[in-house]
């Protein structure tokens, strides 16, 4: 299998990522591609509600019902979603960030209700792993144009935030908190079809959804090689995606 010759992430972007913790290429993911993602959201949401109603609440394994989700590691439910999660754009994003090899990590829809989907703390995403694990990659895939009104994310850069290695963090309601400053960072404003890209060591939050529609993320990470915890096992999924720079699955 030859590689790609030209990539999405340019110079600037990779100097960027290791500078700051992000960046974030705007319309990049096909809309064919989009299309995709949009209905595997509606089909997951339809899952979701069916288990909470066979449950008898609308709070239901991190769930709530029209305010915020959470779904994660359940792409085997969809396979379609693997057309995305290791298509040729995801390779190439993780070739310029973590290099040659990379394994999937973790995948989640993050999705916020209409007027009620809630804010998020600043946090590293690091500070949720709590094995011992080199940063690894978060791609915030954006599913509907995302503002500061409907709860976009924001980034806060190494040099700003004082810190580029995992801190422990505080529990604080459903969230861990790592961050207590004043700075707010840089809003993500980018149409549906973008992605965000940033280390798992990179600080940001997410406002509340004041908009009347649901903001509706993908998120996709990638580590550079699997996570393990101190007994041995493994943290996340580890699956193989790309060996010495070439795809494996």
């Amino acid at each position: 299998m030859t590689l790609a010759t030209t990539s999405v992430v340019s110079d600037e972007d990779r100097r960027k990522f290791i500078e700051d913790g992000f960046f974030v290429l705007e319309n990049v993911i096909p809309p064919d591609m989009l299309a995709m993602l949009r209905g595997e959201c509606n089909n997951m949401l339809d899952i979701v509600h069916k288990e909470m109603d066979e449950a008898g609440t609308d709070n239901y394994k991190g769930q709530i019902r029209n305010n915020r989700y959470f779904i994660a590691n359940r792409f085997r439910e969809l396979p379609r979603l693997h057309e995305f999660l290791f298509s040729d754009l995801m390779a190439d994003i993780c070739r310029a960030t973590l290099g040659p090899d990379a394994f999937l990590f973790y995948e989640q829809w993050v999705l916020k209700g209409a007027e009620k989907g809630v804010k998020f703390s600043w946090h590293q995403d690091s500070g949720y792993v709590q094995a011992k694990h080199k940063p690894y990659l978060t791609c915030w895939c954006t599913l509907d144009d995302v503002n500061e009104e409907n709860g976009t994310v924001y980034m806060l850069p190494y040099k700003r935030a004082g810190v580029r290695e995992r801190i422990e963090h505080e529990r604080q309601g459903l969230d861990l908190v790592g961050y207590h400053g004043d700075d707010p960072g840089e809003a993500v404003i980018v149409p549906a079809g973008s992605i965000a890209c940033f280390s798992s060591v990179c600080f940001h939050r997410s406002g509340a959804n004041k908009s009347k529609n649901m903001r509706r993320v993908y998120l996709a990470q990638y580590s550079s090689e699997p996570i393990k915890r101190p007994d041995g096992t493994i943290s996340g999924l580890a699956e193989p995606f790309l060996k010495d720079g070439v795809r494996v699955r």
